[in-house]
């Protein structure tokens, strides 16, 4: 039997593309372009937490886009830092909680620090939770788990699909409800394997920096007419 989602979404996750794409069309440089696509992420995600989003997840780097080219990547995570440091007043003072996902592996320790205190810096705040899903993967994510309750002494008979949730990253972070793409692209690209497994999936045809208040909206308004079925 199918189910009618409630009005808004507890947790929306946004796959941030088309950064480089919106820049080109626009006769601008391709890191301008990430700019633009970073002030948006503030932007639609104040406006999700002020419509009743609980949760916010924004895939603003993969694993996979250490591949890029090192000025890109060095922007990039000069990008994150900012978010993590300069505007972690802004996002403090609105009451926005902040949750890191994503590896270790490769990150400067300056980074690293400063995710970890914007995450304790946060930790008690309740107008919503923003989680930056930077330098993450889906995969990444199952396999680092697997490898900490292997490392506390789970055997084989013990696993069960809740146990594997407890070990993902933040395991109270709940399922993501709908999954907004822009740009045109149809997959998810390894971003929340776990938590996208009855994921409602949309994808716009826009670039990121494009994407407005009026396309989440939009978006909202997608998501409360559709139904879950769960398999059934």
């Amino acid at each position: 039997m199918s189910e009618t989602l409630a009005e808004i979404p507890p947790h929306i996750g946004f796959i941030l593309d088309g950064n480089r794409r919106w820049a080109q069309d626009n006769g601008l440089p391709k890191l301008e372009g990430h700019r633009r696509g970073y002030d948006n992420l503030k932007t639609i995600a104040f406006a999700a937490f002020d419509r009743g989003v609980s949760f916010v997840s924004a895939y603003i780097f993969s694993t996979e886009n250490w591949n890029r080219e090192k000025s890109e990547v060095s922007y990039l995570m000069t990008l994150a830092l900012k978010m993590v440091t300069k505007d972690l007043d802004e996002l403090h003072k609105k009451g926005v909680r902040v949750v890191w996902f994503g590896t270790k592996e490769k990150l400067s320790d300056k980074l690293l620090d400063a995710l970890h205190t914007a995450e304790e810096t946060t930790k008690d705040n309740q107008g919503g939770t923003l989680i930056l899903c930077f330098n993450y993967g889906g995969r990444k994510e199952l396999a680092e788990g697997v490898k900490r309750l292997i490392l506390d002494g789970y055997g084989a008979d013990d696993i069960s699909e809740e146990l594997i949730a407890g070990y993902l990253y933040e395991s109270d972070i709940p399922a993501v409800d709908i999954i907004v793409r822009t740009s045109g692209e149809q997959r998810i690209s390894n971003f929340m394997l776990w938590r996208a497994a009855y994921s409602e999936l949309l994808f716009v045809d826009k670039h990121w920096p494009a994407f407005t208040v009026d396309d989440l909206d939009a978006a909202l308004e997608e998501y409360k007419n559709r139904h879950r079925r769960f398999g059934s």
